[in-house]
C-alpha cells in the first residue's frame, strides 16, 4: 500500500478496494483498524455521519440522523471507509435511537479500546419529536474515566441552535 508497511497501515483491506459490497444487515465485522502513530499525543478524532439511517423496531419506518463520533485513540484507530460501511449496515437494522448509539459506541470500544469515546445521535423528528441520545466511555481507572463522567454531567447544557430539522 504505497510503500507503507503493515506496521504503519494495519490490516486495512477496504480502503482503495473498488469491489466492496455495501452490507444491508448490521455488520460490525467490517470495521478495520490501523496503528496510532502518535501515541505520545492525546488528541480527538471526530467523525460526522449526516446520512445515518436505521429502522424503527416497531413500525419498520426509517429513522434519519446525524451521528457524531469523537474519540481519543490509544494504540488503534478506526479506518474511515470501514466505519462508513459499518454505519451503512444499520440501514435495515431495527433498533431504537438510544440502542443504535450505544451499539455503535460498544462496537468501537471492542474494536480499538480507545482512551475515551462519545457517540451522539441527532435524529430527525417523527411525529413532531426528535430524540438526541448521547453516550460516552472513558478507560476505567484513568483520567479518561473521570473525563467521561464530567462530559456526561455537563452534556448539552448549552444546546446548539437547531436549524436543520
Amino acid at each position: 500500500m504505497n510503500g507503507r508497511t503493515e506496521n504503519e497501515t494495519g490490516n486495512i483491506s477496504l480502503l482503495g478496494n473498488h469491489n466492496v459490497s455495501y452490507r444491508m444487515d448490521y455488520a460490525p465485522e467490517v470495521l478495520e483498524t490501523f496503528p496510532n502513530k502518535h501515541r505520545e499525543n492525546d488528541y480527538f478524532v471526530k467523525f460526522n455521519c449526516p446520512e445515518f439511517t436505521s429502522l424503527c423496531p416497531i413500525t419498520g419506518q426509517p429513522d434519519f440522523a446525524t451521528i457524531y463520533i469523537s474519540y481519543i485513540p490509544d494504540e488503534l484507530m478506526v479506518e474511515s471507509k470501514s466505519l462508513k460501511l459499518y454505519l451503512f449496515s444499520f440501514r435495515n437494522h431495527g433498533d431504537f435511537h438510544e440502542d443504535c448509539v450505544n451499539i455503535i459506541m460498544k462496537d468501537l470500544i471492542r474494536l480499538m479500546k480507545p482512551k475515551y469515546i462519545e457517540v451522539w445521535g441527532k435524529f430527525l423528528p417523527r411525529g413532531g419529536l426528535s430524540i438526541d441520545p448521547y453516550c460516552n466511555y472513558g478507560m476505567p481507572e484513568t483520567k479518561w474515566e473521570k473525563l467521561a463522567w464530567e462530559r456526561l454531567a455537563r452534556h448539552d447544557m448549552y444546546p446548539e441552535t437547531i436549524n436543520n430539522r
